[in-house]
């Protein structure tokens, strides 16, 4: 049966477009693509079906094929527009919410055949199976109350410790064969956790939908459905809510940066380069082996903006993670010379990618001020985190990538060593300031073979934990925002495995025991100092005091927030030898107690301290008029008070 002929077999003309969303599409400014496209269940004229709507501009024809009519191309034809948008639809009484679909496509390209799933579908099959699902996302949400007070808990001024996590493997059922939770099984113990070891947030790592499980969701070709691996929508929406219920926020990894070649997915859509690059130059990325979007393509641009905006708006996400941007940025990324197109001036900057990031925050922030993004950039352009209209890409904060690099690189090294590297402990502050960072110890430092936090750290067990303790509260300490990657908490002693579940068993034994609430009273003191947070992106919310001891390997700083009279002073021992009558300066008077010490046998240590606090005396020290004679334990952080 030819194209034409299908057409005339489609049912009564039924949209759900108007002249005005093509021209929308048409200029890349739809932003809710997903109400009109994919397939929504509907009434029309008495009778319920579901509506299917798909973009195919270069298709010859394109029918509905699924559990329905027996995958039979002849059954369920769609039928072009007439206003040159290409978009394929029609409306099927016979089709219900829970049947599978794909599209199957016959282009004009040679008569490329192939089948596709939706890239508008709100539900898809369990993986490795590929069909989309027709779906109905209705949920009676109860998260009025945090709603309320989101703005207040997403500022800029507010603080935000980030738990990272990976669904799948953070704790599995082992009477199951090992088996995920689901969304809904997770939501009690997950939330219970978070509260207990007071976290703020949880950032997911990307559940959209992909194929290939060990891609960890980086490689989408869902942009709409979350994976079915554990659940339902609504099973994830049940699990949002009760994060939100416990006042946690949610942030989503989404990645607009590449998409995998899969058959079934995005690329080569309707048999030519839609939504990708024709021009590997420009539409493979050669570190993945991913197709790269064509930024540059206004109807690209509409999809992957109404991709973010449906997270935040139908999941009442908090904020969203963009991974990859350097990559973006960037047309010579990991690649060598010949293997890039410069742009129209001739430089190695991707203008359309750069015109999209812009595009993206300025439509999550318009229509959703009071959430975040949160750029992963590695390098050092300029204005990640600024705003458009200063010249900016628009994002709310940005990993500090550099700050995490040289930090692990000078933990890693034998105390005896780190005299010579004192400059990566304080290198992060000279631009610290310049954007508005996130300090992350993220998934990336504890997978191929880089080994896990406390692996890295040197010396006996003993030593290991305490630098351990002492790099979580060196991050504690420094201005930006924090993210920790499940396990660090732990003490986790191999690195992350996408396939199994955390080693919870290692709580039994005392030392992960105490650095688990090492963490969690990190977290607590953070949250109820401002002086920790209020100013994390203000050069006058931090001062040195001593940054010049490096042969003994010891930084003394202060934060402070709105209240200036409340300052924070960390006193940092970055090697095992104990300090004795170690006398520092303090910027006043009186008695300074001492509210955090990591070397407290309660967190695993030797127990050498302060005695609860000290009494400034009039000795001037570091360039102030008071100053403490203080025992600094040994590969410890301390935290002083004026009390």
């Amino acid at each position: 049966m030819s194209g034409k002929e299908r057409m005339q077999k489609v049912l009564p003309s039924l949209s759900l477009l108007t002249e005005h969303d093509i021209y929308l599409l048409k200029e890349g400014s739809h932003f809710n693509l997903h109400e009109k496209l994919g397939a929504h269940p509907i009434e029309s004229e008495g009778r319920r079906g579901v509506y299917f709507a798909v973009w195919a501009p270069n298709a010859e024809s394109v029918s509905v094929v699924g559990d329905f009519n027996c995958w039979n191309p002849a059954s369920h034809p769609l039928k072009v527009r007439e206003d040159g948008s290409g978009i394929w639809e029609g409306f099927f009484s016979d089709i219900g919410v829970g049947a599978l679909y794909k599209y199957h496509l016959v282009s004009r390209n040679h008569q490329y055949t192939v089948e596709k799933s939706d890239p508008f579908a709100f539900c898809t099959e369990i993986p490795p199976r590929t069909a989309s699902v027709v779906w109905d996302l209705q949920h009676q949400w109860n998260d009025q109350d945090w709603s309320a007070q989101r703005a207040q808990r997403n500022q800029m001024t507010a603080p935000m410790s980030i738990y990272e996590m990976h669904l799948g493997s953070w704790r599995r059922v082992p009477e199951e064969g090992d088996r995920p939770m689901t969304y809904r099984e997770m939501a009690k113990p997950l939330t219970e956790y978070l509260r207990e070891m007071k976290f703020t947030h949880v950032e997911l790592m990307p559940i959209t939908e992909h194929p290939f499980y060990g891609s960890w969701g980086y490689q989408t070709t869902g942009y709409f459905a979350p994976t079915r691996r554990y659940g339902t929508p609504q099973d994830l929406m049940y699990l949002i809510d009760t994060l939100h219920q416990n006042g946690i926020g949610v942030i989503l990894d989404w990645v607009p940066s590449h998409f995998p070649t899969d058959q079934h997915g995005l690329a080569y859509f309707d048999g030519t380069y839609l939504y990708e690059h024709a021009d590997s130059r420009k539409g493979f990325h050669p570190d993945w082996s991913s197709a790269i979007f064509n930024y540059g393509r206004n109807e690209v641009q509409a999809f992957l903006i109404s991709s973010a905006l449906f997270w935040l708006e139908t999941y009442h996400i908090d904020g969203l993670r963009i991974d990859g941007v350097a990559s973006m940025l960037y047309l010579d990324y990991s690649r060598k010379e010949g293997e890039w197109i410069p742009n129209m001036y001739g430089g190695r900057e991707n203008l359309e990618a750069i015109s999209f990031l812009k595009r993206l925050n300025e439509a999550v922030y318009g229509h959703f001020p009071d959430t975040q993004t949160i750029a992963e950039e590695s390098t050092s352009w300029p204005m990640v985190s600024r705003p458009t209209y200063l010249g900016g890409l628009g994002f709310g904060m940005k990993w500090n990538m550099g700050w995490m690099h040289d930090i692990l690189s000078y933990f890693s090294k034998d105390p005896v060593h780190r005299k010579y590297h004192h400059g990566q402990l304080t290198f992060s502050i000279w631009y610290g300031f310049s954007e508005n960072f996130v300090l992350p110890l993220s998934h990336d430092e504890v997978v191929h073979g880089k080994g896990s936090l406390l692996s890295k750290m040197p010396g006996d067990d003993w030593q290991r934990f305490a630098n351990l303790r002492l790099l979580f509260g060196y991050m504690y300490a420094h201005p930006g925002k924090k993210l920790l990657f499940m396990g660090g908490e732990l003490g986790q002693g191999t690195e992350w495995n996408h396939d199994r579940s955390l080693d919870w068993h290692l709580l039994q034994y005392p030392p992960h025991r105490q650095l688990q609430q090492w963490v969690a009273d990190l977290n607590g003191f953070y949250r109820e100092e401002p002086a920790l947070y209020q100013k994390d992106f203000d050069p006058a919310g931090f001062e040195w005091i001593d940054l010049n001891d490096a042969a003994a390997s010891t930084l003394i700083f202060l934060r402070r927030g709105e209240n200036p009279d409340q300052p924070v002073v960390f006193v940092c021992n970055f090697t095992p030898v104990p300090r004795l009558d170690y006398r520092i300066g303090v910027p006043a008077e009186g008695f300074w107690q001492e509210r955090l010490n990591s070397d407290s046998s309660f967190y695993g240590g030797s127990n050498l301290g302060n005695g609860g606090g000290l009494l400034a005396e009039p000795i001037p020290s570091h360039g102030r008029p008071y100053s403490l004679r203080i025992t600094l334990p040994p590969l410890a952080m301390i935290a002083l008070m004026r009390g």
